[in-house]
């Protein structure tokens, strides 16, 4: 079985993460599952002729990028599991579904970040979209509720 699952910087995608780390890849169970992890950066508008602000954005993005996957391998060491990972530019609604599809996934693994209805009616959300144009069954991991204090 072939899993994608998204990641960015939230906890709620890491949580994904290792949800999917601990219930789909069983290694007592040969081909049990193979787990490609992506993160998107989405691109970033910045004023034409502003060379410096865009290497110094473009500067940021990949630094944010390369913590989120040192995050993750970590995470997939830490279950002693060696995922494929991916860092692709573009909008992060449409690329995940498109690298679900190249890579022709049998499951896509999102975590939620549980935006309200209002922020979601006006931010749009990612695993909504990719529940309605992933061509694979799409899983939506939420995390944990936190302990009342």
């Amino acid at each position: 079985m072939k899993v994608l699952v998204s990641i960015d910087e939230s906890e709620g995608s890491l949580y994904a993460l290792q949800w999917a780390l601990e219930h789909l890849y069983l290694p007592e169970i040969e081909g049990s599952a193979a787990i490609t992890v992506v993160h998107v950066q989405p691109h970033t508008a910045v004023p034409a002729g502003a060379a410096s602000v865009i290497d110094s954005v473009k500067k940021a993005q990949e630094e944010s990028a390369s913590e989120v996957i040192s995050r993750a391998t970590k995470l997939c060491e830490q279950h002693m599991i060696k995922a494929e990972m991916m860092v692709i530019r573009g909008n992060p609604k449409e690329m995940i579904v498109d690298a679900s599809e190249d890579m022709n996934a049998d499951l896509l693994v999102v975590g939620s970040r549980g935006l309200g209805q209002i922020k979601r009616a006006f931010l749009g959300s990612v695993s909504d979209y990719c529940v309605h144009h992933a061509k694979c069954p799409v899983l939506i991991v939420r995390p944990p509720k936190s302990s009342p204090k």
